[in-house]
């Protein structure tokens, strides 16, 4: 490879994580706006319904970008293809959790705000807790910070500590026979989207653990990518 050619790739490769981390930015605001949305906020509710064709130029742009380093920039091998590769799996997770994070906003509008007031501390807890396994999540991919994504992957065991939380409460007002017993299957549907955004943020980690080792490791096993290195 051509030091102009390298000059390229760097600067292609570059854009790409400022992208991802413009992604993670929206991301992590939409979990956080989600958490205030639970609570009646009519205004973070309006923000995240507006944010799909932001969610959308992100996902296109970083896919482009991706498909054009690994269609013209040959050979790709060793930590050039894996952030590459690994970038172009994560901005799918990433653009789940955005798509997550509006319709369990649409729950949240579709009840009402007595069905989810007893779980506002849980639900803003969630927020927070996803939010932040995101950020780091992928701030760990850009700098190849394989603790930092263990550390993601073991914060999502408090996630579900608070999901747990949530169902439990669900079955007492179904067990007191609440008037607004109705609306929770709503209400555990809202919880399991931010269970299913800290699935996707370990996911990411775990895309972070494979810049550097080359290893997909899942939670059925490892799964080797080969990569040219």
């Amino acid at each position: 490879m051509t030091i102009q050619t390298r000059t390229k790739l760097t600067a292609q490769l570059k854009d790409i994580e400022d992208l991802l981390v413009r992604f993670k930015d929206k991301c992590a605001a939409d979990i956080r706006a989600t958490g205030l949305a639970t609570t009646g906020d009519k205004g973070a509710q309006e923000g995240l319904a507006r944010g799909r064709k932001a969610e959308d130029r992100l996902r296109s742009s970083i896919e482009s970008s991706c498909l054009d380093v690994l269609l013209l920039q040959q050979p790709l091998i060793g930590d050039d293809m894996r952030f590459v590769t690994g970038s172009f799996r994560i901005v799918s997770d990433l653009s789940h959790i955005d798509g997550m994070t509006r319709d369990a906003s649409f729950l949240v509008s579709e009840v009402p705000e007595k069905a989810t007031s007893k779980f506002t501390s849980e639900f803003t807890q969630m927020a927070d807790a996803t939010a932040k396994m995101v950020e780091k999540a992928i701030d760990a991919f850009c700098n190849s910070d394989v603790s930092a994504a263990q550390e993601v992957i073991q914060d999502d065991a408090a996630v579900n500590l608070i999901y747990g939380d949530v169902t439990d409460k669900l079955v007492v007002q179904i067990r007191e026979g609440k008037s607004s017993a109705r609306y929770l299957p709503e209400v555990l549907m809202v919880a399991k989207y931010f269970e299913r955004i800290g699935d996707l943020a370990k996911r990411i980690a775990s895309w972070a653990i494979f810049r550097v080792t080359g290893e997909h490791v899942t939670e059925k096993g490892v799964d080797p990518i080969p990569t040219d290195d």
